[in-house]
């Protein structure tokens, strides 16, 4: 019988967690730098007299830990490993603004004294940008408005800042009794309420999303977050012979997902998660295996 072929593993295609309750999965990593799966063992050692070596030694325990460097960021990662299940929201063909609401003090959003709605101007939604908007009264009747973020300042008619403050609007805006008007260059519109008398230096704020093919959004850190246990399987490059490895990791649970930003380059998150035995399963990880073709 000739010599068999060494088992080779190659690369990283794909990493998918699923449900320890339904077995389905909770989507799929694909755009991924690695997925290491480390087992360290201890060993403990019997010593004495004058040996220099120990008379005996003997296995503790072994700490198992996937490490992920994942270069996309699917909702589920947010779920498995911050704790919170995102809210993915349908297509925007037209854009959408948040409602108002007060910041400091209470007559801005208000939709007698101050500013009743804001809504997406008809005619201009290719002018709405991804960004949010601190609103101040400037009078009882005016505003200035600031946008936090420049980002997408040339989506439609582009958009400037006029100070170092953020402030979007050259002059203040006059809201006035129940009429409507334009914020220009951002797609959209201010009502006043119906009888206007803001307070000065009271703020408000909203946000707003461009014309979208779909958008999520989740607040993380709340105290009735959970983070689920979860399994995952772990699969190898398919080799150009054949050869392919499956790792089945049968019981994990991870908190913390970084989320670096960094100059000219693309975010990779290094994601850690324990692995941990699984009485109904007997074990805490399975190996399958496919041998490729050989010329032996």
């Amino acid at each position: 019988m000739a010599k068999s072929q060494p088992r080779i593993i190659y690369g990283i295609h794909q990493l998918t967690p699923y449900n320890l309750k339904t077995g389905l999965a909770y989507g799929s990593l694909e755009v991924l730098g690695s997925s290491n799966f480390s087992l360290a063992g201890e060993l403990e050692s019997l010593n004495g007299g004058s040996s220099k070596f120990p008379y005996a030694v003997e296995e503790t325990t072994i700490s198992a830990e996937l490490s992920i460097t994942a270069k996309e960021y699917p909702d589920f990662l947010f779920e498995l490993f911050l704790g919170k299940k995102p809210t993915s929201n349908a297509s925007e063909s037209a854009g959408s603004v948040s409602a108002i609401t007060n910041k400091n003090g209470s007559s801005i959003a208000d939709a007698t004294t101050g500013i009743a709605a804001v809504g997406v101007k008809a005619g201009f939604e290719n002018d709405v940008k991804f960004t949010k908007f601190v609103v101040k009264s400037v009078s009882a009747t005016t505003i200035d408005v600031y946008a936090l973020n420049s980002v997408d300042f040339g989506r439609g008619s582009v958009a400037s800042y006029e100070d170092d403050l953020l402030k979007i609007n050259s002059t203040p805006i006059t809201i006035t009794d129940g009429g409507t008007i334009d914020l220009p260059n951002f797609g959209l519109e201010f009502t006043g309420g119906s009888s206007v008398a803001m307070v000065a230096d009271d703020t408000a704020i909203f946000e707003s999303r461009p014309i979208n093919s779909g958008s999520m959004e989740v607040v993380i850190g709340g105290t009735s977050d959970v983070f689920p246990e979860f399994g995952a399987l772990a699969i190898a490059q398919k080799r150009g012979n054949g050869e392919l490895v499956e790792l089945d990791i049968y019981r994990l649970k991870g908190v913390g997902l970084p989320m670096p930003m960094a100059e000219k380059s693309f975010s990779e998150a290094e994601i850690t998660a324990q692995a941990y035995l699984d009485a109904c399963r007997g074990g805490v990880f399975s190996v399958r295996t496919i041998n490729g073709d050989s010329n032996c």
